[in-house]
């Protein structure tokens, strides 16, 4: 099991109806709008770092007033 945080920037005003919007999709544990640089946070989890990317790329970034994401893989050391 991979685990991360994708950061997320949304367009002005939009970060709540993507948070939202995110928390839907299967493999999302959470997904809360946040201040700072980034407007939306999310803790994803995956089989693998093949279907992490495929979570991120096909299922969260085309979610609309989203602008920019990065993906934060969580290590255990």
């Amino acid at each position: 099991m991979v685990q991360a945080y994708v950061l997320i920037q949304t367009d002005s005003g939009r970060a709540s109806e993507v948070a939202h919007a995110i928390g839907e999709i299967e493999g999302v544990d959470s997904s809360q709008a946040v201040t700072g640089p980034y407007d939306v946070i999310v803790a994803a989890r995956a089989s693998d770092v093949d279907a992490l990317g495929y979570l991120v790329v096909s299922k969260i970034q085309p979610v609309p007033g989203i602008v920019r994401t990065l993906t934060c893989p969580v290590i255990r050391i």
